[in-house]
């Protein structure tokens, strides 16, 4: 994606930097050096980063406890950490970066951490999944629509896609395009697309998408 983002950043360079980036290998190299600040970062009230307890709320509200869960796009584990607080179920992670990777190992949330760079297919089988969850990944200078029959395709029938999308890109970004085009051809249902709060402490605002997997 290259569109030049106007989404407040509470003025943190990272956070400013995050939204340019060119690629999968300029975001493997970004969120390495990032990693060892990321979570205390993103903690903090000036961003308030809410997102991830407000998926993992979702997935219990849609899929409920018991399940397995793909974290799609993991980073240092803040989702995972979410779900094994609800006792979500089992819970596997990938990310495009080690440095993430290993955050995430710390968080002792996964049974299984792999890297992946979402923007390509992935090797996971079809139908592995009860549910995906994908948050903070599709937004600017991430990982594009594309990535959402990618969910699909490794979640079980019946199961769910709970996935965050930036507010600004929903439209522009070819997300909600994305998820016509997967109702249209039968792939899912679209269970919801509400506007939810993101980064709460500066006003950045998401969806949170959830598809039921036919």
């Amino acid at each position: 994606m290259t569109d030049q983002p106007s989404t407040p950043t509470g003025g943190n360079p990272h956070m400013e930097r995050a939204y340019t980036l060119r690629g999968p290998d300029d975001a493997r190299e970004f969120y390495d050096e990032w990693a060892e600040t990321y979570d205390d970062e993103l903690a903090d009230a000036s961003q308030d980063y809410v997102a991830p307890g407000l998926a993992a709320d979702t997935v219990v509200r849609v899929a409920g406890v018991g399940v397995t869960v793909l974290d799609a796009g993991c980073g240092t584990g803040l989702v995972g950490a979410e779900l094994a607080a609800r006792e979500v179920g089992t819970v596997d992670g990938v990310d495009v970066s080690p440095g993430m990777l290993e955050r995430a190992r710390a968080t002792g949330a996964y049974r299984s951490l792999e890297p992946a760079d979402l923007t390509r297919p992935l090797r996971t089988p079809a139908d592995s999944y009860d549910v995906v969850v994908c948050v903070g990944t599709l937004t600017h200078g991430h990982v594009g629509p594309e990535a959402l029959a990618e969910f699909v395709r490794v979640t079980r029938p019946g199961g769910h896609v709970v996935a965050t999308v930036l507010d600004d890109v929903w439209e522009s970004g070819g997300y909600r395009a994305e998820v016509d085009d997967l109702v249209s051809a039968g792939r899912a249902d679209l269970v919801s697309a509400d506007v939810t709060p993101y980064r709460a402490g500066v006003g950045v605002e998401a969806r949170m998408l959830v598809l039921a997997v036919r």
